[in-house]
Protein backbone atom coordinates (compact mmCIF):
# COMPACT_ATOMS: atom_id res chain seq x y z
CA UNK A 1 0.00 0.00 0.00
CA UNK A 2 1.57 3.38 -1.02
CA UNK A 3 0.48 6.21 1.64
CA UNK A 4 0.15 9.08 -0.82
CA UNK A 5 -1.02 11.87 2.25
CA UNK A 6 2.07 10.49 4.61
CA UNK A 7 4.25 11.40 1.63
CA UNK A 8 2.53 14.66 0.63
CA UNK A 9 2.63 15.94 3.84
CA UNK A 10 6.50 15.36 4.25
CA UNK A 11 6.63 17.84 1.12
CA UNK A 12 4.40 20.85 2.92
CA UNK A 13 5.75 19.89 6.22
CA UNK A 14 9.35 18.69 6.74
CA UNK A 15 10.45 16.09 9.45
CA UNK A 16 13.47 13.78 10.14
CA UNK A 17 13.56 10.31 8.01
CA UNK A 18 12.14 7.83 9.57
CA UNK A 19 13.80 4.09 9.59
CA UNK A 20 13.27 1.41 7.11
CA UNK A 21 10.36 -0.51 6.67
CA UNK A 22 10.94 -3.83 9.12
CA UNK A 23 7.66 -4.69 10.18
CA UNK A 24 7.86 -7.39 12.31
CA UNK A 25 5.85 -9.93 10.26
CA UNK A 26 3.63 -9.70 6.88
CA UNK A 27 0.02 -7.39 6.84
CA UNK A 28 -2.09 -10.84 6.26
CA UNK A 29 -5.13 -10.54 3.81
CA UNK A 30 -7.51 -13.51 4.72
CA UNK A 31 -9.97 -14.78 2.27
CA UNK A 32 -12.40 -15.90 4.66
CA UNK A 33 -15.15 -17.13 2.70
CA UNK A 34 -15.69 -17.19 -0.89
CA UNK A 35 -19.03 -16.43 -1.34
CA UNK A 36 -20.48 -13.41 -2.33
CA UNK A 37 -23.13 -11.88 -2.89
CA UNK A 38 -22.35 -9.56 -5.59
CA UNK A 39 -20.37 -11.38 -8.78
CA UNK A 40 -17.82 -7.89 -9.72
CA UNK A 41 -16.40 -7.90 -13.04
CA UNK A 42 -12.74 -7.35 -11.69
CA UNK A 43 -13.22 -9.88 -8.77
CA UNK A 44 -9.96 -11.63 -7.79
CA UNK A 45 -11.42 -14.71 -6.20
CA UNK A 46 -14.22 -15.51 -8.63
CA UNK A 47 -16.21 -15.54 -6.03
CA UNK A 48 -20.54 -15.87 -6.17
CA UNK A 49 -23.47 -16.42 -4.33
CA UNK A 50 -22.76 -20.34 -3.31
CA UNK A 51 -21.47 -22.21 -0.37
CA UNK A 52 -17.80 -23.02 -1.76
CA UNK A 53 -17.04 -26.61 0.42
CA UNK A 54 -13.92 -27.42 2.48
CA UNK A 55 -13.11 -23.53 4.18
CA UNK A 56 -12.00 -23.26 7.48
CA UNK A 57 -14.45 -24.36 10.48
CA UNK A 58 -14.82 -21.53 13.16
CA UNK A 59 -12.52 -23.56 15.79
CA UNK A 60 -9.56 -23.79 12.86
CA UNK A 61 -9.72 -20.26 12.15
CA UNK A 62 -9.47 -19.22 15.82
CA UNK A 63 -6.10 -21.43 15.92
CA UNK A 64 -5.28 -19.42 13.38
CA UNK A 65 -5.22 -16.36 14.43
CA UNK A 66 -4.05 -17.29 18.05
CA UNK A 67 -0.81 -18.11 15.69
CA UNK A 68 -0.62 -14.84 14.13
CA UNK A 69 -0.65 -12.78 17.14
CA UNK A 70 2.57 -15.29 18.45
CA UNK A 71 4.06 -14.34 15.33
CA UNK A 72 3.43 -10.37 15.44
CA UNK A 73 1.67 -9.94 12.43
CA UNK A 74 1.05 -6.15 12.50
CA UNK A 75 -2.20 -6.01 10.95
CA UNK A 76 -5.15 -7.98 9.51
CA UNK A 77 -7.34 -7.61 6.35
CA UNK A 78 -10.80 -9.89 7.20
CA UNK A 79 -12.10 -10.31 3.43
CA UNK A 80 -13.80 -12.79 1.21
CA UNK A 81 -16.20 -12.95 -1.03
CA UNK A 82 -18.25 -10.79 1.55
CA UNK A 83 -17.00 -11.16 5.02
CA UNK A 84 -20.50 -10.39 6.10
CA UNK A 85 -21.64 -13.65 4.95
CA UNK A 86 -19.56 -15.83 6.44
CA UNK A 87 -21.96 -16.76 9.85
CA UNK A 88 -18.84 -16.56 12.67
CA UNK A 89 -17.99 -13.36 11.09
CA UNK A 90 -18.35 -11.63 14.77
CA UNK A 91 -16.94 -14.39 17.03
CA UNK A 92 -13.33 -14.07 14.58
CA UNK A 93 -13.08 -10.48 15.09
CA UNK A 94 -13.85 -10.29 18.46
CA UNK A 95 -11.05 -13.06 18.87
CA UNK A 96 -8.83 -10.72 16.86
CA UNK A 97 -9.40 -7.48 18.86
CA UNK A 98 -9.34 -9.51 22.17
CA UNK A 99 -5.68 -10.39 21.16
CA UNK A 100 -4.49 -7.18 19.76
CA UNK A 101 -4.67 -7.21 16.50
CA UNK A 102 -4.91 -4.24 14.00
CA UNK A 103 -8.18 -5.78 12.09
CA UNK A 104 -9.56 -4.24 9.19
CA UNK A 105 -12.68 -5.66 7.67
CA UNK A 106 -13.00 -5.02 3.43
CA UNK A 107 -16.43 -5.21 2.42
CA UNK A 108 -18.93 -4.31 -0.53
CA UNK A 109 -20.90 -2.47 1.76
CA UNK A 110 -24.52 -3.71 0.58
CA UNK A 111 -25.15 -6.13 4.02
CA UNK A 112 -24.13 -3.58 6.35
CA UNK A 113 -27.44 -2.40 7.62
CA UNK A 114 -29.33 -1.34 10.89
CA UNK A 115 -29.78 -4.80 11.97
CA UNK A 116 -26.06 -5.17 12.27
CA UNK A 117 -24.43 -2.37 12.90
CA UNK A 118 -24.35 -2.84 16.31
CA UNK A 119 -22.47 -5.76 15.89
CA UNK A 120 -19.90 -4.21 13.29
CA UNK A 121 -19.24 -1.30 16.37
CA UNK A 122 -18.73 -3.90 19.16
CA UNK A 123 -16.32 -6.05 17.05
CA UNK A 124 -13.99 -2.66 17.48
CA UNK A 125 -12.57 -3.40 13.36
CA UNK A 126 -10.30 -0.71 12.90
CA UNK A 127 -11.62 0.26 9.74
CA UNK A 128 -14.04 -0.84 7.14
CA UNK A 129 -12.92 -0.46 3.41
CA UNK A 130 -16.31 -0.01 1.08
CA UNK A 131 -15.88 -0.70 -2.63
CA UNK A 132 -17.25 2.23 -5.26
CA UNK A 133 -16.22 1.50 -8.52
CA UNK A 134 -18.66 4.74 -10.10
CA UNK A 135 -21.41 6.68 -10.11
CA UNK A 136 -24.23 4.75 -9.91
CA UNK A 137 -25.36 3.35 -13.24
CA UNK A 138 -21.88 2.29 -13.41
CA UNK A 139 -20.59 1.24 -10.18
CA UNK A 140 -23.87 -1.38 -10.37
CA UNK A 141 -23.15 -2.55 -13.79
CA UNK A 142 -19.71 -3.32 -12.61
CA UNK A 143 -20.80 -5.02 -9.42
CA UNK A 144 -23.55 -6.23 -11.66
CA UNK A 145 -26.29 -5.24 -9.36
CA UNK A 146 -28.83 -3.06 -9.55
CA UNK A 147 -29.50 -0.90 -6.02
CA UNK A 148 -25.83 -1.85 -4.69
CA UNK A 149 -24.65 2.19 -4.80
CA UNK A 150 -27.11 2.99 -3.00
CA UNK A 151 -26.74 0.19 -0.71
CA UNK A 152 -22.79 0.80 -0.48
CA UNK A 153 -23.30 4.61 0.65
CA UNK A 154 -26.14 4.03 3.03
CA UNK A 155 -23.09 1.72 4.67
CA UNK A 156 -21.00 4.55 4.59
CA UNK A 157 -23.40 6.92 6.81
CA UNK A 158 -24.33 4.25 9.22
CA UNK A 159 -20.68 3.85 9.98
CA UNK A 160 -19.89 7.58 9.92
CA UNK A 161 -22.59 7.86 12.25
CA UNK A 162 -20.85 4.87 14.82
CA UNK A 163 -17.82 6.86 14.35
CA UNK A 164 -15.78 3.39 12.85
CA UNK A 165 -13.17 4.43 10.71
CA UNK A 166 -14.62 4.06 7.11
CA UNK A 167 -13.61 4.14 3.61
CA UNK A 168 -13.61 4.22 0.06
CA UNK A 169 -12.08 1.23 -2.14
CA UNK A 170 -12.63 2.11 -5.81
CA UNK A 171 -10.23 0.09 -8.42
CA UNK A 172 -9.29 2.07 -12.03
CA UNK A 173 -10.29 1.04 -14.86
CA UNK A 174 -11.47 2.79 -18.64
CA UNK A 175 -15.18 2.04 -17.34
CA UNK A 176 -14.82 4.67 -14.91
CA UNK A 177 -12.16 6.99 -15.23
CA UNK A 178 -14.41 9.81 -16.55
CA UNK A 179 -16.04 9.74 -13.04
CA UNK A 180 -12.99 9.86 -10.87
CA UNK A 181 -13.40 13.57 -9.88
CA UNK A 182 -17.07 12.82 -9.23
CA UNK A 183 -15.57 9.68 -6.46
CA UNK A 184 -13.15 12.27 -5.10
CA UNK A 185 -16.21 14.83 -4.84
CA UNK A 186 -18.36 11.49 -3.24
CA UNK A 187 -15.43 10.99 -0.56
CA UNK A 188 -15.53 14.88 0.78
CA UNK A 189 -18.78 14.65 0.48
CA UNK A 190 -19.45 11.85 2.71
CA UNK A 191 -16.70 12.80 4.88
CA UNK A 192 -14.96 9.49 4.48
CA UNK A 193 -11.85 8.75 6.45
CA UNK A 194 -9.69 7.33 3.91
CA UNK A 195 -9.69 7.13 -0.05
CA UNK A 196 -8.05 3.78 -1.84
CA UNK A 197 -7.44 4.05 -5.12
CA UNK A 198 -6.79 0.57 -6.49
CA UNK A 199 -4.99 0.00 -10.00
CA UNK A 200 -6.69 -3.31 -11.70
CA UNK A 201 -4.49 -6.40 -11.11
CA UNK A 202 -4.80 -9.42 -13.08
CA UNK A 203 -5.99 -12.64 -10.52
CA UNK A 204 -9.73 -14.01 -11.09
CA UNK A 205 -11.75 -12.11 -13.28
CA UNK A 206 -9.75 -9.14 -13.03
CA UNK A 207 -7.29 -10.94 -15.46
CA UNK A 208 -10.46 -11.93 -17.45
CA UNK A 209 -11.42 -8.32 -17.47
CA UNK A 210 -7.86 -7.22 -18.06
CA UNK A 211 -9.31 -5.60 -21.52
CA UNK A 212 -10.59 -2.55 -19.30
CA UNK A 213 -7.46 -1.68 -17.35
CA UNK A 214 -6.62 1.70 -17.55
CA UNK A 215 -4.85 3.01 -20.43
CA UNK A 216 -1.31 4.23 -18.83
CA UNK A 217 -1.94 8.37 -19.63
CA UNK A 218 -5.19 7.47 -18.10
CA UNK A 219 -3.88 6.12 -14.72
CA UNK A 220 -1.29 9.25 -14.75
CA UNK A 221 -4.40 11.63 -14.93
CA UNK A 222 -5.62 9.92 -12.04
CA UNK A 223 -2.80 9.97 -9.95
CA UNK A 224 -2.30 13.56 -10.61
CA UNK A 225 -4.63 14.66 -9.47
CA UNK A 226 -5.31 12.66 -6.29
CA UNK A 227 -1.82 13.98 -5.84
CA UNK A 228 -3.41 17.51 -6.20
CA UNK A 229 -6.47 16.59 -4.14
CA UNK A 230 -4.72 15.74 -1.21
CA UNK A 231 -2.31 18.50 -1.56
CA UNK A 232 -5.05 20.73 -1.73
CA UNK A 233 -6.89 19.03 1.68
CA UNK A 234 -3.93 19.11 3.50
CA UNK A 235 -2.97 23.11 2.93
CA UNK A 236 -6.53 23.69 4.06
CA UNK A 237 -6.16 21.64 7.24
CA UNK A 238 -8.20 18.65 6.12
CA UNK A 239 -6.24 15.17 7.00
CA UNK A 240 -7.61 12.77 4.67
CA UNK A 241 -6.02 9.39 4.07
CA UNK A 242 -5.49 8.98 0.63
CA UNK A 243 -3.56 5.54 -0.22
CA UNK A 244 -3.34 3.56 -3.34
CA UNK A 245 -2.40 -0.52 -4.09
CA UNK A 246 -1.12 -2.69 -6.73
CA UNK A 247 0.75 -0.66 -8.65
CA UNK A 248 4.08 0.18 -7.51
CA UNK A 249 5.06 2.44 -9.81
CA UNK A 250 3.03 5.49 -8.15
CA UNK A 251 6.22 5.87 -5.83
CA UNK A 252 8.46 7.20 -8.87
CA UNK A 253 5.22 9.01 -10.63
CA UNK A 254 5.10 10.65 -6.95
CA UNK A 255 8.75 11.55 -7.33
CA UNK A 256 8.43 12.91 -10.48
CA UNK A 257 5.38 15.23 -9.50
CA UNK A 258 7.35 16.30 -7.04
CA UNK A 259 10.27 17.48 -8.55
CA UNK A 260 7.72 20.05 -10.37
CA UNK A 261 6.25 21.51 -7.45
CA UNK A 262 8.50 21.17 -4.39
CA UNK A 263 11.94 20.78 -6.22
CA UNK A 264 13.78 21.60 -3.51
CA UNK A 265 12.12 18.37 -0.88
CA UNK A 266 12.95 16.06 -4.15
CA UNK A 267 15.97 14.55 -2.05
CA UNK A 268 13.92 14.54 1.28
CA UNK A 269 11.20 12.61 -0.82
CA UNK A 270 13.33 10.00 -2.59
CA UNK A 271 15.15 8.93 0.58
CA UNK A 272 11.68 8.65 2.11
CA UNK A 273 10.62 6.29 -0.77
CA UNK A 274 13.47 4.20 -0.74
CA UNK A 275 13.13 3.25 3.24
CA UNK A 276 9.54 2.12 1.84
CA UNK A 277 11.09 -0.06 -0.36
CA UNK A 278 7.89 -0.76 -2.94
CA UNK A 279 6.29 -4.03 -3.32
CA UNK A 280 6.23 -6.07 -0.98
CA UNK A 281 4.73 -9.69 -1.99
CA UNK A 282 6.01 -12.70 -0.28
CA UNK A 283 7.84 -10.79 2.54
CA UNK A 284 5.64 -8.11 4.28
CA UNK A 285 2.26 -9.15 2.50
CA UNK A 286 0.62 -12.52 2.74
CA UNK A 287 -2.69 -14.01 1.80
CA UNK A 288 -4.85 -16.91 3.46
CA UNK A 289 -7.33 -17.72 0.97
CA UNK A 290 -10.85 -19.79 2.50
CA UNK A 291 -9.37 -22.91 2.32
CA UNK A 292 -6.53 -22.56 4.53
CA UNK A 293 -3.78 -21.91 1.57
CA UNK A 294 -1.07 -19.88 1.95
CA UNK A 295 0.11 -17.49 -1.07
CA UNK A 296 2.31 -14.78 -1.61
CA UNK A 297 -0.53 -11.97 -2.02
CA UNK A 298 -3.91 -11.73 -2.53
CA UNK A 299 -3.62 -11.90 -6.47
CA UNK A 300 -1.02 -15.33 -6.45
CA UNK A 301 -4.06 -17.80 -6.10
CA UNK A 302 -2.32 -20.45 -8.44
CA UNK A 303 0.63 -20.08 -5.96
CA UNK A 304 0.59 -22.42 -2.81
CA UNK A 305 2.89 -21.93 -0.37
CA UNK A 306 1.19 -24.76 2.21
CA UNK A 307 -1.97 -25.15 4.14
CA UNK A 308 -2.28 -23.89 7.74
CA UNK A 309 -4.79 -27.16 8.16
CA UNK A 310 -1.56 -29.12 7.86
CA UNK A 311 0.89 -26.30 9.31
CA UNK A 312 0.64 -23.22 10.93
CA UNK A 313 0.82 -19.91 8.50
CA UNK A 314 3.75 -18.40 10.89
CA UNK A 315 6.31 -22.07 9.88
CA UNK A 316 4.83 -21.73 6.26
CA UNK A 317 5.76 -18.46 6.06
CA UNK A 318 9.38 -18.60 7.36
CA UNK A 319 9.72 -21.72 5.81
CA UNK A 320 8.68 -20.41 2.39
CA UNK A 321 11.84 -21.13 -0.07
CA UNK A 322 10.41 -22.13 -3.55
CA UNK A 323 11.61 -19.90 -6.61
CA UNK A 324 9.46 -17.38 -6.42
CA UNK A 325 9.54 -16.60 -2.82
CA UNK A 326 13.41 -16.34 -3.27
CA UNK A 327 12.69 -13.96 -6.28
CA UNK A 328 10.72 -11.81 -4.00
CA UNK A 329 12.72 -11.72 -0.52
CA UNK A 330 15.96 -10.75 -2.75
CA UNK A 331 17.09 -7.07 -3.57
CA UNK A 332 17.35 -6.24 -5.95
CA UNK A 333 14.61 -8.98 -7.42
CA UNK A 334 15.59 -10.84 -10.65
CA UNK A 335 13.86 -8.39 -12.90
CA UNK A 336 14.05 -8.69 -16.55
CA UNK A 337 13.28 -5.82 -19.47
CA UNK A 338 12.36 -2.39 -18.36
CA UNK A 339 11.76 -3.39 -14.55
CA UNK A 340 15.48 -4.80 -14.45
CA UNK A 341 16.81 -1.46 -15.87
CA UNK A 342 14.88 0.81 -14.38
CA UNK A 343 16.78 3.43 -12.04
CA UNK A 344 13.69 3.57 -9.25
CA UNK A 345 14.34 -0.33 -8.95
CA UNK A 346 15.00 0.53 -5.36
CA UNK A 347 11.45 2.59 -4.90
CA UNK A 348 9.32 0.23 -6.66
CA UNK A 349 10.66 -3.06 -5.77
CA UNK A 350 9.64 -4.19 -9.65
CA UNK A 351 6.01 -3.82 -8.53
CA UNK A 352 3.23 -6.04 -8.73
CA UNK A 353 4.46 -9.34 -10.38
CA UNK A 354 1.33 -10.50 -11.04
CA UNK A 355 0.64 -8.50 -14.19
CA UNK A 356 3.85 -10.07 -15.67
CA UNK A 357 2.97 -13.98 -15.56
CA UNK A 358 -0.32 -13.50 -16.60
CA UNK A 359 0.05 -11.46 -19.67
CA UNK A 360 4.01 -13.17 -20.01
CA UNK A 361 4.37 -16.52 -18.06
CA UNK A 362 7.49 -15.05 -16.49
CA UNK A 363 6.34 -13.47 -12.93
CA UNK A 364 10.58 -11.79 -13.64
CA UNK A 365 9.23 -9.67 -16.49
CA UNK A 366 9.12 -6.17 -17.17
CA UNK A 367 5.38 -4.97 -15.82
CA UNK A 368 2.78 -3.82 -18.33
CA UNK A 369 1.15 -1.68 -15.41
CA UNK A 370 4.52 0.61 -15.35
CA UNK A 371 2.94 3.64 -16.68
CA UNK A 372 6.21 5.24 -16.83
CA UNK A 373 7.93 5.97 -19.96
CA UNK A 374 11.02 4.66 -20.83
CA UNK A 375 12.84 8.01 -20.69
CA UNK A 376 11.34 8.52 -17.25
CA UNK A 377 12.95 5.37 -15.78
CA UNK A 378 16.17 5.97 -17.55
CA UNK A 379 15.96 3.27 -20.18
CA UNK A 380 17.31 3.62 -23.35
CA UNK A 381 14.95 1.29 -25.92
CA UNK A 382 12.02 3.69 -26.95
CA UNK A 383 10.62 0.77 -28.53
CA UNK A 384 9.17 -1.16 -25.66
CA UNK A 385 5.98 -2.77 -26.01
CA UNK A 386 4.81 -2.05 -22.72
CA UNK A 387 4.05 1.55 -23.27
CA UNK A 388 0.58 2.20 -23.97
CA UNK A 389 -1.52 5.06 -24.17
CA UNK A 390 -5.18 5.83 -25.35
CA UNK A 391 -4.61 7.35 -28.25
Amino acid sequence: MFRVTRYIDSLLHPAPLPPARKPPGPVVIWNLIRRCNLTCRHCYTVSADIDFAGELTTDEALGVLDDLKAFHVPALILSGGEPLMRPDIFTLSRHAKALGLYIGLSTNGTLITQDNIDAIQDAGYDYVGISIDGLEATHDQIRQRKGAFRDSLAAVRLCKDRGIKVGLRFTLTRDNHAQFDDILALTADHDVDKFYLSHLNYGGRGHRHRKHDAWHDMTRDAMTRLFERCRDELVAGITREYVTGNNDADGPFLLRWASQHYPDRVADLEARLRAWGGNASGEYIANIDNLGNVHPDSFWWDHHLGNVRSRPFSEIWRQADDPLMLGFRTRPRPLKGRCGACRYLAICNGNTRVRAFKTQGDAWAEDPGCYLSNEEIGVADASSSMILTSA
